[in-house]
């Protein structure tokens, strides 16, 4: 990594959390991620979901068709090189053989933990981890296939600002007791528990971290009225939880890296009652975080996060070309094209940014 006053140089990052939808949505976004990224993780919260290996090669050679005819890569054949890294949508159904499937398969990566009805078309997902899906997790262990958890219960007994702590007493501390040697990435962790808890775990336990949670707390979604465009699940914390993200992203610890959880909605329905919860960061994912390490005077450390963890967790070879970022505004677009004629609105949409991407 090259840092100067005005640039930045490192390895091609890795985003190990995208959703990228499907069909129209799928061709207006999956160049934004292309742009800057080398590999994905790419969640199968479709409708239906991906819940089996030939489903998942399916939707590889639907993303890669869809890229190809973007006018992005037709100008730029270099974003032909995006590699998709697929998963399953685990349910209370899947069977230890389709595991041994997918990881033969050579395209599918993970296996996705989604408690049923914790997000976005997430209806299908758990309802007992350990009572129904226990020799899924063997298989997984054995073959080493990470488990990507939502770390958030969906008891509606417990406060939305607290599903993640209680997450970790009533699902993680008995799965890692159950299946110490289980690769687990707790997704998009957003407390000082979350941060806590992996930082301290035991055995091959990592964590992704997303821009909106290093960047803002939940003080965003209020600040002049009601901003529908920082709302996600799990939701932004209070304060003390963002800057203890922060301490965890820039400790240089190779268990914390990149995962935006870049999610398309169209602007009409996350502008109306029961608003779809998601970010649309994949626009400008590098500048994002970027202005968070900046903000944090840890811009030593981006690399790291960005490039280099995530790879090493996985078992993947690091990327070998680079990208630059240079110390430049970046406006960010108040909305871009999307599906049916609605738009798109990005994270921080009209707000300015201290760093441009370049390729």
């Amino acid at each position: 990594m090259q840092i100067s006053e005005d640039n930045i140089t490192l390895i091609r990052p890795d985003d190990w959390h995208l959703h990228l939808r499907d069909g129209e949505a799928l061709a207006h976004v999956v160049a934004d991620t292309a742009k800057q990224i080398k590999r994905a993780v790419i969640m199968p919260n479709l409708v239906p979901p991906v819940t089996t290996t030939a489903q998942a090669q399916a939707y590889h050679q639907r993303i890669m068709q869809a890229l190809a005819d973007s006018p992005d890569a037709q100008a730029d054949p270099s974003l032909l090189g995006f590699e998709p890294l697929m998963t399953l949508y685990l349910t209370d159904n899947t069977a230890a053989e389709e595991i041994v499937r997918a990881k033969a398969s050579g395209l599918v990566y993970a296996v996705k933990l989604y408690p049923a009805g914790a997000t976005t078309n997430s209806d299908a997902g758990v309802t007992d981890l350990l009572g129904n899906c226990s020799a899924v997790l063997e298989q997984m262990q054995q073959l080493g296939m990470p488990l990507l958890v939502h770390g958030e219960v969906t008891d509606p007994t417990i406060d939305v600002f607290d599903r993640e702590a209680v997450f970790i007493d009533r699902v993680m501390l008995p799965l890692r007791q159950r299946f110490p040697e289980l690769k687990v990435v707790f997704e998009h962790i957003t407390t000082k528990e979350g941060a806590h808890y992996v930082r301290d775990a035991e055995g091959p336990v990592a964590a992704t971290i997303t821009p909106q949670h290093l960047l803002y707390n939940r003080n965003a979604i209020f600040t002049n009225g009601l901003q529908p465009h920082y709302y996600c699940l799990p939701v932004l914390k209070r304060e003390v939880h963002r800057q203890a993200l922060v301490e965890a992203a820039t400790s240089g610890s190779g268990r914390f890296f990149m995962g935006t959880d870049s999610a398309p909605h169209a602007r009409g329905l996350k502008e109306q009652s029961g608003g779809c919860a998601g970010c649309y960061s994949a626009l400008h994912a590098l500048e994002l975080y970027a202005q968070a390490f900046d903000m944090a005077g840890k811009l030593e450390q981006l690399e790291g996060f960005t490039s280099l963890y995530g790879a090493d967790f996985y078992g993947l070879a690091r990327n070998t070309e680079t990208i630059s970022l240079k110390r430049q505004a970046f406006e960010v677009p108040t909305h871009l094209p999307y599906v049916n004629g609605d738009t798109l609105v990005p994270l921080a949409a009209g707000t300015t940014l201290n760093w441009t991407f370049e390729a």
